[in-house]
């Protein structure tokens, strides 16, 4: 006799087989390539000779320091979100907010200005970007409004000091400026600057995802699933951060912070490393940019940004070149708009230069590559999954670099 469970074995046996799950097809991401025509346009550039062999090797010189800080510094962002650091840090904010919505817009916006200009900008894309986004995820917010938080101050409260962006080094250097007296040079404008964008953070932003009440209710503070690798990766963060606040090279201490979190993860989760983690379309997008600007710069670039600047001095020489310096960012990027605008100003024309470099470092927010802060916080709002309205975020961007490039510039005329 057959009992009800041979009955139902028998129906299972007879059934005709699951149909396979469909294949999922691996399709390129725009900026992938993007990353690759901008890498074989360079390649091509300096092969064919239309990039002399000598300049090809100054640039690549030149980048190949940056190259490394790139790619260790987001695999060391990778781990570190992995081994829950920045949940950690976003439970704590949450709640030193106290449940209320303004105050954690003021923490937040505080602690972004903070990163960015006692680091730099970069620091604060990748490693700034993904505290706030777990915050987002903690507190079940849009991540929007804290995620523009980030690239927003990253790019507009870089100007204070020389380590605060790469091309206020150069700028530095070019005008002889101690540090000292380039952040008392600076102080205003960055003031003016932070203000503007605070202020467009909340209205464009913040106010319009706020939660009923304006308030909040705060996460319990989160715990690390592995302790022992958590510290690790906490512990690689505060030796980059050290080593940039004693001014070791960037790379250097991204390099040496990256390999104690990789001995961390050797040890405890080794399944987790994987080539995936390698951000190869980023460091491909940024040698191809510089070896085709470079090109172009001895192909009419440097004189059609000579013609932007222009020859005019006081309150409209200095508007120009911050216009210039904006616009160039959004087109290039804004390393290769500084150069190019520092090779057709006057040695000693430090208004219209500081004008110039105000313009590339608030400038580059609406195009996503018209900053490498810009290039990493949209990796790590990417790799999180997170997206940001793009029209939204373009047009605000654009209101943002066009008042505050104007009122830093402003600012700039009032102190010089």
């Amino acid at each position: 006799m057959r009992t009800s469970s041979d009955v139902k074995l028998a129906a299972v046996a007879d059934a005709p087989p699951a149909p396979p799950e469909p294949t999922r097809r691996w399709r390129p991401h725009p900026l992938d390539l993007v990353a690759v025509v901008l890498a074989v346009v360079g390649a091509a550039c300096a092969l064919s000779g239309l990039l002399p062999r000598a300049e090809t090797t100054a640039t690549v010189h030149r980048i190949l320091p940056l190259l490394l800080f790139l790619g260790t510094v987001i695999v060391l962002a990778e781990l570190t979100a992995v081994a829950g650091v920045f949940d950690v840090l976003a439970s704590r904010l949450a709640i030193a907010a106290r449940g209320r919505w303004a105050a954690l817009f003021l923490l937040c916006g505080g602690l972004a200005t903070v990163t960015t200009l006692v680091l730099n900008l970069d620091t604060t894309a990748v490693l700034l970007t993904p505290v706030l986004l777990a915050l987002a995820r903690n507190l079940r917010v849009p991540a929007a409004p804290l995620a523009v938080t980030t690239v927003w101050l990253a790019n507009t409260a870089s100007l204070l000091l020389p380590v605060s962006n790469l091309t206020n080094l150069l700028a530095a250097d070019r005008v002889g400026l101690s540090p000292l007296a380039y952040a008392e040079r600076m102080a205003l404008p960055q003031l003016a600057a932070v203000a503007v964008t605070m202020a467009l953070l909340w209205y464009a932003w913040w106010r319009r995802e706020r939660p009923v009440g304006g308030r909040f209710v705060a996460p319990a503070r989160h715990v690390p699933a592995d302790p022992v690798l958590h510290r690790t990766a906490l512990a690689g963060c505060l030796l980059f951060v050290a080593g940039i606040v004693a001014g070791v090279e960037i790379g250097l201490a991204s390099t040496v912070a990256l390999a104690l979190v990789l001995l961390g993860f050797v040890v405890r989760s080794p399944t987790t490393l994987r080539p995936g983690l390698v951000p190869v379309r980023l460091l491909l997008f940024v040698t191809g940019l510089f070896l085709v600007v470079q090109t172009l710069g001895r192909h009419g670039l440097d004189d059609l940004v000579g013609n932007l600047l222009g020859t005019d001095g006081g309150t409209l020489g200095a508007l120009r070149a911050g216009g210039t310096g904006a616009l160039l960012s959004n087109a290039v990027n804004n390393l290769p708009a500084y150069l190019a605008g520092e090779s057709v100003l006057p040695a000693g024309d430090h208004t219209r230069l500081l004008a110039l470099l105000i313009g590339t470092n608030i400038g580059p927010l609406a195009a996503p590559w018209a900053s490498l802060a810009t290039l990493l916080w949209f990796e790590r709002c990417r790799a999180a999954g997170v997206r940001v309205p793009v029209t939204r975020f373009v047009v605000t961007s654009t209101v943002l670099a066009v008042t505050g490039t104007l009122a830093a510039v402003g600012a700039l005329l009032l102190v010089s």
